[in-house]
């Protein structure tokens, strides 16, 4: 748990008592946590949606069923399971209502369950549920080696789309070759430059964007008549030390991109952000997502690193350097 959100030092391994599952809910003994950046973000205390005061940082886990509390269906002792939290996932043990669950696939380990549902929906309500994507559309995806942009490339060629995947280092350029993407490249300074090559004369229909700053400024500016540019995320604000680095990110933050919305207008082009951790509060919606997900069959997640829950500092700090690929899971 983290007493004030902050820094990575103030991080405790603490006890408690747990009560039984409440009406509509389950007890889970957690096997394997998923990181995301808005775990690094929460325990920094620059995400938005952090709980006041102390709190149990993740969003996702998964695990076993060890008690079931009144009127819980589909669920019994013993069952194993992924899910979503509004935070409280760093844990052994958690209750949680039974909408938040899904049944771990039989052929799919503890971590691969931590690895899918949080990047999965992200990827699917920003192509799908904002972007629009449609039957051909030329995708530009950013991190496109991280757990998102993997699951965002497979999505995307359900709708046969030309996918571009782009990367901040060379040594990740081979998984979106396996990965199928049509294009990569570096994120460097010709970036701008090598996206044109890259699209080849192609319009650019929609962006998934999770960078922010200069970054951003070129994708929209590639962007074509009727594009959208779905925002989910800021990594540029990312850093690797234990604590944020409060002038580096106000240098930044005025620095950060403006748009005049009537430049969109002319341009007939659309920007539009989302928090995933919003749709938690929806939960009819996330299952529905899910469901069309499942027939989609995209196959296993990729879980590019994995630590002990002893170890769970190392494997925030190894989040932020952003040298990962795939998904970055803990084990309890």
């Amino acid at each position: 748990m983290v007493p004030k959100a902050g820094s990575f030092k103030r991080l405790r391994l603490t006890e408690e008592r747990l009560p039984d599952p409440g009406r509509g809910e389950v007890q889970v003994k957690v096997s394997a946590i998923g990181l995301n950046f808005a775990d690094v973000f929460a325990v920094y205390g620059l995400y938005g949606a952090t709980p006041q005061g102390s709190f149990v940082p993740g969003l996702e886990y998964s695990g076993t069923v060890v008690k079931t509390g009144p009127e819980v269906q589909g669920f019994k002792e013993g069952s194993k399971i992924m899910g979503v939290t509004r935070f409280g996932a760093y844990t052994t043990h958690l209750n949680i209502d039974q909408r938040y669950l899904v049944p771990l696939p039989a052929d799919w380990t503890f971590e691969e369950g931590a690895a899918y549902l949080v990047q999965v929906l992200t990827a699917w309500y920003a192509l799908v549920e904002l972007g629009n994507i449609r039957e051909g559309a030329t995708v530009l995806i950013h991190s496109a080696a991280g757990g998102v942009g993997l699951w965002a490339n497979r999505i995307a060629k359900n709708f046969q789309a030309y996918t571009i995947g782009t990367v901040g280092h060379p040594d990740k350029l081979k998984l979106l070759e396996r990965e199928g993407y049509a294009e990569s490249l570096v994120r460097d300074r010709h970036f701008s430059a090598r996206l044109k090559e890259k699209l080849k004369g192609r319009p650019l229909h929609l962006v998934l964007e999770c960078i922010g700053g200069k970054i951003f400024s070129e994708s929209l500016k590639a962007l074509a008549p009727e594009g959208r540019i779905i925002v989910y995320g800021s990594a540029r604000y990312g850093q690797t030390g234990t604590r944020p680095n409060y002038a580096r990110l106000a240098w930044q933050y005025l620095r950060r991109p403006k748009l005049d919305p009537q430049k969109l207008i002319e341009q007939n082009k659309s920007v539009m952000g989302f928090n995933l951790i919003y749709l938690y509060e929806d939960a009819g919606k996330m299952n529905r997502i899910l469901g069309e997900l499942e027939k989609l069959q995209l196959g296993k997640p990729y879980v590019g690193h994995v630590f002990h829950f002893d170890d769970l500092k190392s494997s925030l700090k190894l989040f932020q350097t952003g040298m990962t690929t795939g998904k970055v899971v803990v084990k309890v």
